[in-house]
């Protein structure tokens, strides 16, 4: 009889770990990179880099993440379609292979049917990384929204774009940094972000890997949201936000810290406290967001005057250092109604003035956003001049411009910032 119980029990254990295999065939992604790695980029320091911001955050139905459309439709429990989008610019998606694509109901203005990538998909991340290769970026601030960590299926996302863009870091010989967003996220949250890295820390051995960015001779972290006011939208507390930083330097990193355009005169869209200025003295790196707090060039011209030019002068009397935030333009017209083409790319002037301008205040790094954000019309990556029209949808195109012509601006950025090339505010010429 004993026998007969313990077969059935083996029996049943079987059972068990196959309907476990059914449920979940994902792959483990949290673990030690063993692939080809391409020496290239110093990952050593951040100083004479320029990086970009690599959202990462879109999905489609099919590609396996059970996400949805994610950020390219506003509601991801409907169909992406016309009244149903979240981007004002269409990638060109012209060099992606079949099985990085995926249908939509869009149609080009010739009848053919109008694809979509998924950030899900390894592939389509390693072009990525190999475009910033091609093109001379850096590396990325790889994005990593705290809010949604604790969702399964989008902590499982988030988890292999990571994993994908660390390959393609390694293969193509660029550099990335973990970028925590605490956009969102519960006060009493904030400190497990913590949680999160040591999980990246133990099981990816992320800090080991020759790709990962370390600056002062430590891994960097960069954390963004700390130092904000609420009047743009709600942001994490910032003694909370002290309390993470603290966590950080305690194991062993340098910090680079995302903070708001006005927080070195607590003006704009700064937190206003005595304290702000002790926080922030704590990070190795200050970066503070400028995207969409001026538009044209007399406001480039006039930001650069009231807190580029002097943020870099403070940062360097205090040893610290600055990484101002760079953008080739701003739309929101589909995803929030606002105004279409609100900060236009002016063919690229409008951000290569923006690079001139913090190359002659004297900056020695710079962060582009966004590599890949279309939601807002900010991306740099190859974007398509003849998006479909599919019931008078509406979206940016580069005015006849190459779809590549933002990565190259951003590659001819980081030769002006090493002094490869001379100082001219004129607008390099692009490739076809």
């Amino acid at each position: 009889m004993m026998y007969f119980k313990t077969k059935l029990a083996i029996v049943l254990i079987c059972v068990i770990n196959v309907l476990a295999v059914g449920a979940d065939q994902r792959p483990d992604v949290l673990k030690p990179y063993d692939g080809p790695s391409v020496e290239g980029i110093d990952s050593s320091t951040l100083t004479d880099k320029v990086m970009t911001g690599y959202q990462g955050w879109f999905n489609c139905e099919g590609d396996g993440a059970n996400l949805g459309w994610t950020h390219w439709a506003k509601d991801v429990s409907r169909p992406f379609e016309p009244n149903n989008i979240a981007v004002d610019m269409w990638p060109d998606v012209s060099e992606y292979d079949d099985d990085e694509l995926y249908a939509t109901p869009f149609y080009y203005e010739d009848g053919t049917p109008a694809k979509v990538f998924s950030s899900f998909n390894r592939k389509t991340v390693l072009r990525h990384f190999k475009w910033m290769r091609d093109y001379g970026i850096d590396g990325a601030f790889v994005q990593r929204f705290a809010e949604r960590l604790y969702d399964e299926d989008m902590r499982y996302h988030k988890d292999k774009v990571l994993s994908s863009a660390r390959e393609g870091a390694n293969r193509y010989g660029r550099t990335y940094v973990v970028m925590y967003d605490l956009t969102g996220i519960p006060d009493e949250d904030v400190i497990k972000v913590f949680d999160d890295w040591r999980i990246l820390r133990e099981k990816m051995q992320i800090t080991e890997d020759p790709a990962y960015q370390h600056h002062n001779g430590k891994p960097l972290v960069a954390i963004w949201g700390v130092g904000f006011n609420d009047e743009i939208k709600p942001r994490a507390g910032f003694q909370e936000c002290e309390e993470l930083i603290k966590k950080f330097k305690a194991d062993g990193c340098s910090i680079m810290l995302g903070t708001a355009t006005g927080w070195r005169e607590q003006d704009n869209d700064a937190l206003q406290d005595p304290d702000l200025h002790r926080v922030l003295l704590k990070a190795d790196v200050i970066s503070p967001w400028s995207v969409g707090r001026f538009g044209g060039l007399q406001g480039v011209k006039n930001h650069t005057e009231r807190y580029w030019a002097p943020d870099i002068a403070w940062a360097r009397e205090n040893d610290i250092d600055y990484m101002p935030v760079v953008f080739p333009g701003f739309s929101w017209y589909n995803l929030k109604g606002e105004k279409f083409d609100h900060i236009p790319r002016l063919d690229g002037q409008f951000l290569w003035s923006q690079v001139v301008a913090n190359k002659k205040a004297g900056t020695d790094m710079l962060y582009i956003a966004m590599f890949d954000e279309v939601d807002e019309g900010t991306a740099i990556f190859k974007i398509c001049n003849n998006p479909p029209t599919t019931g008078g949808s509406k979206f940016l195109t580069l005015q006849g411009l190459p779809s590549d012509f933002y990565l190259q601006l951003a590659g001819k950025a980081g030769k002006l910032l090493r002094d490869e090339i001379p100082v001219s505010t004129e607008v390099p010429v692009p490739t076809d």
